[in-house]
């Protein structure tokens, strides 16, 4: 360096701070005060070298370096399995130089250690980030660009979303397509990626996209509920960026420029005719990525996480996830809730009547949650405007019905009359609950115990005969003493004979 005895000057003679001189110099702050110490160590001041040469002076300062040049050949052979123990959870710089003082007492001291691997790391790389540790961190996102798909028949191209993954320590890369970025497609491609990874990282770091969260925040955000039941599944937790922080997914967007040289450019020529074939490719191009070694380390991505990251990661477990839904929803008073998907009631137990309670389903079961606590699971039932009720969740009163059917309450109501069996057939065909239906007919037998099995018959006929199928109908012709009214038989008698009839002469 030309400006060596100009660094000298200023430090030694005017006593300028480090900052200063790298400033008035335009030279790295680093820099002045390596060559400043180096200076220091030769015991000289500045009025004893003024006059030498620059290649006179550089030659005095590394003479007196030799022994140190022996300690930093030492040091230098260590960088490497530095940076890569780097990423192990727990390790930092003051453990490995505590290693490294104890194999070396002479070494360096632990600010010389450090400055030495900063200056080493920043030359030779650039490409690796310390700060991430191994198995901590997965990074997902949607590239902005998107890939097509043809169809084979009719030549329509669909377009389609490209997923992106990438570990954090070892940069091992995942890619693939889907139609959209709605939950379904965006859990599933977190999830596809885990199984490629072999494993399952302590968080997972999405952009704040609506799959994934429903409201961003920088300090609380809301993660949407599916996503959150995805996360608890494989144990792991999910941490979205923060609004308007490019550094908190700088190494996805990274990524994602990568795929779009690696993996959208060698298939920007090809034709595919089915989603598993673009994801088929997509899945080479990105292989092919990971065995790529580093710029300028000799290790690849592969390497690495077979190195530092597989180890660390948590293992997945033995089951898929089963894609699940969420409702929240107020039990009803008759202690069923209501699916709105599937227009279907289901039960809970009778003490929950009027509380809010969070409905979770899946493609077989429906489960039901109360403060944190499961208080039903029933099989999924598709089938619209029915009930689906567990006994158990029933008040004691209330099983009593339960007990009945159909053709047993036919069967009792046959044995008080005609009239009354065929009402009560009506009222079960009409009511869409059983229960509701048994309620009603118990109503309208129970009257033979006010009014006699004769006067509830003739009361059901009249009710039959004006089509009113109901038991407050029934009653309210009992109360009113409508069934001891003879009716009478209009339709057969025969008018009599007057000047006002016209007769069929008329007519002619």
């Amino acid at each position: 360096m030309e400006k060596l005895k100009e660094i000298i000057r200023l430090g030694s003679e005017l006593r300028l701070s480090n900052r200063a001189i790298a400033r008035a110099l335009k030279v790295s702050r680093p820099v002045v005060a390596q060559y400043l110490s180096d200076f220091k160590a030769t015991g000289l001041n500045y009025s004893e070298v003024k006059d030498l040469g620059h290649d006179d002076l550089l030659e005095l300062i590394n003479r007196n370096k030799w022994v140190d040049n022996q300690r930093y050949e030492v040091l230098l052979e260590g960088f490497k399995d530095y940076l890569k123990e780097l990423k192990r959870p727990g390790v930092t710089l003051q453990v490995l130089w505590e290693e490294y003082k104890r194999a070396y007492p002479d070494g360096y001291s632990y600010s010389q250690f450090c400055y030495h691997f900063q200056i080493w790391r920043n030359g030779s790389a650039l490409t690796m980030h310390i700060e991430h540790k191994a198995g901590d961190k997965m990074f997902v996102d949607f590239t902005g660009k998107k890939l097509t798909v043809t169809n084979p028949k009719t030549g329509a191209k669909r377009e389609a979303e490209v997923f992106v993954a990438i570990l954090g320590a070892s940069q091992l890369t995942y890619a693939e397509a889907r139609y959209t970025q709605q939950k379904a497609d965006w859990i599933r491609a977190n999830e596809n990626a885990l199984w490629y990874m072999g494993g399952v990282p302590r968080a997972i770091v999405p952009d704040c996209l609506k799959s994934g969260v429903t409201k961003g925040d920088k300090y609380d955000p809301d993660i949407n509920p599916e996503y959150a039941d995805f996360a608890r599944h494989y144990d792991t937790v999910i941490l979205p960026a923060r609004p308007h922080r490019p550094q908190d997914k700088a190494l996805v967007e990274n990524a994602v420029k990568i795929v779009y040289s690696r993996v959208f450019a060698p298939l920007r020529n090809q034709v595919f005719y089915s989603l598993d074939d673009l994801n088929q490719v997509i899945i080479e191009q990105v292989e092919k990525h990971n065995d790529r070694f580093f710029q300028r380390i000799n290790i690849s991505r592969s390497q690495l996480f077979k190195e530092i990251e597989q180890p660390v990661l948590k293992p997945l477990t033995p089951e898929k996830y089963e894609l699940r839904s969420f409702q929240s929803v107020k039990v009803q008073f008759n202690y069923h809730v209501f699916l709105s998907c599937d227009n279907h009631y289901y039960s809970v137990p009778y003490q929950h009547r009027g509380k809010r309670v969070k409905i979770i389903y899946a493609d077989s079961y429906v489960e039901i949650y109360r403060n944190n606590i499961r208080i039903a699971f029933h099989k999924r039932v598709r089938t619209r405007n029915k009930y689906t009720t567990i006994p158990e969740h029933m008040p004691h009163n209330h099983r009593f019905y339960n007990d009945w059917s159909p053709e047993k309450m036919i069967e009792w109501a046959e044995q008080k009359g005609s009239f009354i069996r065929e009402l009560i057939e009506k009222l079960l065909e009409k009511r869409t609950h059983p229960e509701q239906s048994y309620k009603v007919c118990l109503g309208v037998i129970n009257l033979s115990k006010k009014y006699g099995e004769g006067r509830v018959d003739r009361a059901c006929k009249r009710a039959l005969d004006f089509h009113y199928y109901s038991y407050k109908a029934v009653k309210n012709i009992l109360e009113k003493g409508l069934d001891k009214i003879e009716e009478l038989q209009l339709a057969h008698q025969k008018l009599p004979e007057h000047q006002n009839i016209r007769g069929s002469e008329y007519y002619r």
